[in-house]
């Protein structure tokens, strides 16, 4: 008797170690909309839960574009309401002027959808369909591109609009893997360990691509001395305030040295050109990054690390006499 009440108390700890590891381990890796991106460039994920609660008590109606309305009329999803997650990676074209320009997207979209709805709408403006594992992924014609969307849980949405096929496939077959806490594209791999807790936005990669002119990156129409596939680790995160952080991964100790120097000469040439900007809730915010940005480099690091305004959201998208340009429904 004491023997079989000694084994199933071993047993019951185990089964209590295995359960707190796997807790743990869900509890470390990158969201499943990020982990279900495929081999990309660049990488950019954005939580927009909190968004949404700040501005529940600061909504108000809005006028939308009549082809937006038609999407929510038909559908039954305003993403600016429903949207709660968005996982984008970023693809380099080998053609910057070819019909995706510079960058290709896929993204994986979470919130809340009607799916019978959405496939009904996606059925009627589709050019082409295919079934690939299952699922029907619906072409859909965009400006000279082709942009591909499937819908692969409940309140999940792929979408593509690389040049063919490989990146919408590689989503839906990472799909049947994501319960695997790690499993993921190597950026993931690589970088997502470093990201802080509690990071509501985060980006790796070659995420200055999309900002990249004539093979340099443009910040509020600021040259940087970075090159756009420079790699970056940017954070937003809470730590007892809102806090922006951006690493540079440079080449060797000597570029990172000389990249940290540029960067603070171009950091106080900002504070001086946006010292007489006018009072309003966007150059405010950028005046205060400005203000406490910092910015050290350690061997071939540059950080830069600034706060942010804990109102921040709301007053950019309140603007002015507070009315929000969310959706009250």
């Amino acid at each position: 008797m004491l023997r079989r009440t000694r084994r199933t108390l071993w047993i019951v700890a185990g089964l209590v170690l295995v359960l707190a590891a796997a807790i743990y381990l869900r509890f470390k890796a990158p969201p499943e909309s990020a982990r279900l991106l495929p081999e990309s460039d660049g990488i950019v994920y954005v939580n927009l839960r909190p968004l949404h609660r700040l501005l529940k008590k600061n909504a108000a109606a809005v006028t939308r574009a009549p082809e937006y309305q038609s999407f929510i009329d038909a559908t039954g999803i305003d993403w600016e309401r429903d949207l709660e997650e968005a996982a984008v990676a970023l693809h380099r074209m080998p053609d910057p002027h070819g019909p995706n320009g510079p960058v290709a997207y896929s993204m994986v979209l979470v919130g809340k959808l009607d799916g019978k709805r959405l496939s009904a709408y996606m059925d009627a403006h589709a050019t082409g369909r295919e079934n690939y594992d299952g699922k029907t992924i619906f072409n859909v014609p965009s400006e000279g591109r082709t942009v591909r969307v499937a819908q692969i849980g409940y309140d999940m949405v792929a979408i593509s609009n690389y040049p063919d096929t490989e990146k919408i496939h590689s989503m839906l077959d990472r799909h049947r893997t994501a319960a695997l806490p790690f499993s993921g594209s190597t950026l993931l791999a690589e970088h997502y360990a470093e990201m802080p807790i509690l990071s509501v936005a985060w980006g790796m990669g070659a995420i200055g691509l999309p900002f990249s002119e004539n093979g340099r990156i443009s910040v509020f129409g600021m040259q940087l001395p970075l090159g756009p596939d420079t790699t970056f680790l940017a954070s937003v995160h809470w730590a007892g305030s809102l806090k922006l952080r951006v690493v540079e991964i440079a080449a060797s100790d000597a570029t990172a040295s000389s990249q940290a120097s540029s960067l603070a000469v171009l950091l106080d040439l900002a504070r001086g050109a946006t010292a007489g900007l006018s009072e309003s809730a966007a150059n405010n915010a950028l005046k205060e990054v400005l203000r406490t940005s910092q910015i050290s480099q350690r061997r071939n690091r540059v950080e830069i690390n600034a706060t942010l305004p804990k109102n921040l959201p709301v007053e950019l998208l309140t603007g002015p006499g507070g009315e929000s340009g969310a959706d009250s429904r």
